[in-house]
C-alpha cells in the first residue's frame, strides 16, 4: 500500500505536486470514479471526465485503453484535455486490467469485452438523458482501437465517428509469428491459457520515446509487467485476423493517427484501414519519427500536435 501511495505521489508531482481532485479543479473539469457490474457479473472500474461548465457537453466520447494499460495513469491525460474543451469522456478498465476484476492481462474473449463496454455506455446514456441527442464518438488506443472498430461493426449507427490511435487492426507480417508458431500457441493455450510465457520485449521501452516519461509510465501501480498470457495472445491473433478481414466494412467517419517509428503496431496497417474503409469521411495522419505512445510518450511539443489534430477533427464534427 505504501509503495502504491509513493507512486501516486510521483505522478501527482508530474501533474504539478497537487492532489488529484485539486488538479481536476485546476483544469476546470470534474472527474468521478465508480465500479460498474457488467452483465456477466464482473466488477469493472470506471472513470468519467466532464466539463465543469453548466452548458451541455459538445459531445460524448467512449474511450478504450490498450493492452496492459489502464485509465487511471497516463491514459487520462487525453480525456482531461478533451473535457477541458467541452467533451464528456467515459472509460473503464477492461477485464484483467487496472482496478477491474479478472486475472491480470488475461483477456480470454474480446467479444465479452465489447459487451461490457456497450453495456456500460448504455447505462451512461440511460442515467444522463441530456446526453441522448449529443454526438457520440469512439476513441481507442492500440488494442482499444481494434475494439472500437469492432464496436462500430456491431452497432454501425450508434456513433458519429471514431478516433483510432495506432490501432491494432492487424498483426503486421513483419512481426507476426510464422507457421507453425501460431498453431502451436493455439494448442498450448487450450491446455494452459493463463500461462504467461510468450516472449516479448517490454512494451514501455518500445512505446515511449522520452526517457523521463518512460520512468513515469513505469511507476504505474496497476501496470502489468509480466509476459503476455497464452490465451490473450491467441485471442488477439484471432481478433486482429477478423478485424483485418472487415476493414472494407468500416463505414463511419474516422481519424486514424500513427507514428512512423511505431514498432508495436504497424503504421502500414493504418494506411490499409484508410484505403479499404468505405467511409466517405476519413482522415489518416502519419507522424514522422513518432513512436507508439503518441499522447504521452512523445515530447510535449509532439503530444500537443497530436492533441490539436484530435480536437480540430472533433470540432469540425460537432
Amino acid at each position: 500500500m505504501e509503495e502504491n501511495q509513493n507512486k501516486n505521489k510521483s505522478l501527482l508531482h508530474y501533474w504539478g505536486n497537487t492532489s488529484e481532485q485539486d488538479y481536476y479543479n485546476l483544469q476546470n473539469i470534474k472527474s468521478t470514479n465508480s465500479f460498474f457490474t457488467s452483465p456477466r457479473n464482473l466488477k469493472l472500474f470506471t472513470k468519467s471526465w466532464l466539463p465543469l461548465d453548466k452548458t451541455p457537453p459538445r459531445g460524448i466520447i467512449l474511450m478504450v485503453h490498450g493492452y496492459g494499460n489502464d485509465i487511471s495513469w497516463t491514459f487520462q491525460e487525453t480525456p482531461i484535455h478533451l473535457a477541458k474543451n467541452g467533451f464528456a469522456c467515459f472509460a473503464l478498465d477492461i477485464e484483467g486490467h487496472g482496478q477491474s476484476q479478472g486475472l491480470k492481462a488475461y483477456v480470454p474473449n474480446i467479444d465479452y469485452v465489447i459487451k461490457d463496454l456497450l453495456s456500460f455506455f448504455d447505462f451512461i446514456m440511460t442515467q444522463n438523458q441530456e446526453f441522448q441527442d449529443l454526438p457520440k464518438f469512439l476513441y481507442g488506443e492500440s488494442m482499444g482501437g481494434a475494439i472500437c472498430v469492432l464496436i462500430h461493426l456491431k452497432r454501425p449507427n450508434m456513433f458519429k465517428g471514431g478516433i483510432f490511435i495506432a490501432p491494432m487492426c492487424k498483426i503486421s507480417d513483419k512481426v507476426k509469428p510464422r507457421w507453425p508458431i501460431p498453431q502451436f500457441l493455439t494448442i498450448l493455450a487450450k491446455l494452459a491459457p493463463t500461462l504467461a510465457i510468450v516472449p516479448t520485449a517490454d512494451l514501455l521501452d518500445k512505446s515511449v520515446k522520452v526517457p523521463e516519461k518512460r520512468v513515469i509510465g513505469g511507476m504505474n501501480p496497476n501496470r502489468y509487467v509480466g509476459k503476455p498470457r497464452l490465451g490473450t495472445v491467441v485471442e488477439l491473433l484471432r481478433v486482429t485476423d477478423y478485424v483485418s478481414s472487415r476493414l472494407c466494412d468500416v463505414n463511419l467517419p474516422f481519424l486514424v493517427l500513427h507514428g512512423s517509428a511505431d514498432v508495436v503496431t504497424d503504421p502500414e496497417v493504418s494506411r490499409e484501414l484508410y484505403e479499404l474503409a468505405k467511409s466517405k469521411d476519413k482522415t489518416l495522419k502519419i507522424y514522422e519519427g513518432m513512436m507508439h505512445s503518441l499522447l504521452f510518450g512523445e515530447t510535449d511539443e509532439n503530444v500537443e500536435i497530436v492533441r490539436s489534430d484530435i480536437l480540430a477533427w472533433l470540432n469540425e464534427r460537432c
